[in-house]
């Protein structure tokens, strides 16, 4: 990535029009800011074209629906997260398209002016082979309003984190609201248990992660209701998210699984780079 992305002349994209992010304008009443109401997608950028950009456009069409959005043309986005990409010379790197409510008065009534569409691209986080992960003490809901969805509303993923980062781990587990293991901050989980990979369902509250659905189809991995103890009882498991990838879980509250990477964690890691090498908007 060059070295402009990673400064305030990193080049974005804001409603139609490209400007340095030290520029760059978003109303002090976009609704995004005022109260959480927004979407968002984050992709990894390989050799200069980002991955994945079809399952991406549809999951943000999905959180647009459930947050009662409008849902930006997906050959708009296309053209912006191309235009960003050159713009920057990105070849290793990540990509943001939010969606926001637009301006709007100060409360929970959005205004009549539409939404807000931004793209921009940053640094890839380099992340170290395997994470150590810590169960938090709140729950997702799975039942809730938005349960699945991708939205900017992340206050209890910075809380959750925060907490995880204080016991010396990188990621913080949650459970869904009956005792469920639900998902990461920003990843889904997969646990290896008598040389079966699983995974928690959507109707745990978990987000439909696009590497989680990649995984689940590579290696066939299968879904279902787990008890949150199940993840320190593995005999492995690991992380997917989008930047991440596929990272192993070293240990779940200090204490170590068996192995890490195992060997089911080490065959999804290699059928995904494998996918990445061979195909780039499966």
């Amino acid at each position: 990535m060059s070295q402009r992305a990673s400064d305030d002349q990193n080049i974005v994209w804001v409603d139609g029009e490209l400007a340095p992010a030290a520029m760059a304008r978003v109303s002090p009443f976009d609704h995004g800011l005022l109260t959480g109401d927004g979407v968002f997608e984050t992709l990894i950028v390989y050799d200069g074209r980002p991955f994945a950009v079809r399952r991406h456009l549809e999951r943000l069409a999905v959180s647009c629906a459930g947050m009662g959005l409008e849902a930006p043309d997906p050959a708009v986005v296309r053209d912006a997260l191309r235009q960003v990409v050159m713009a920057n010379g990105l070849q290793q790197a990540r990509l943001r398209v939010t969606v926001t409510g637009g301006d709007s008065p100060l409360g929970s009534e959005r205004g009549a002016g539409g939404p807000s569409l931004i793209v921009a691209g940053g640094a890839l986080a380099t992340w170290p082979a395997t994470a150590d992960v810590a169960i938090v003490p709140w729950t997702r809901n799975e039942k809730g309003a938005l349960a699945g969805l991708k939205t900017t509303s992340y206050g209890e993923n910075v809380v959750a984190l925060a907490h995880a980062k204080e016991r010396g781990a990188s990621e913080a587990i949650f459970a869904n609201s009956v005792g469920h293991l639900c998902e990461g901050t920003g990843s889904n989980v997969f646990v290896g248990i008598g040389g079966r990979l699983v995974t928690p369902p959507l109707t745990s509250g978990c987000l439909a992660g696009v590497t989680r659905a990649l995984v689940i189809e590579l290696t066939g991995a299968t879904e279902e209701d787990l008890p949150l103890d199940a993840l320190a009882s593995a005999d492995e498991a690991f992380l997917t998210s989008t930047t991440r990838e596929v990272q192993a879980i070293r240990a779940v509250d200090g204490a170590a699984l068996p192995v890490a990477p195992g060997p089911l964690t080490q065959a999804a890691a290699a059928a995904f780079k494998d996918l990445v090498k061979r195909d780039l908007d499966p």
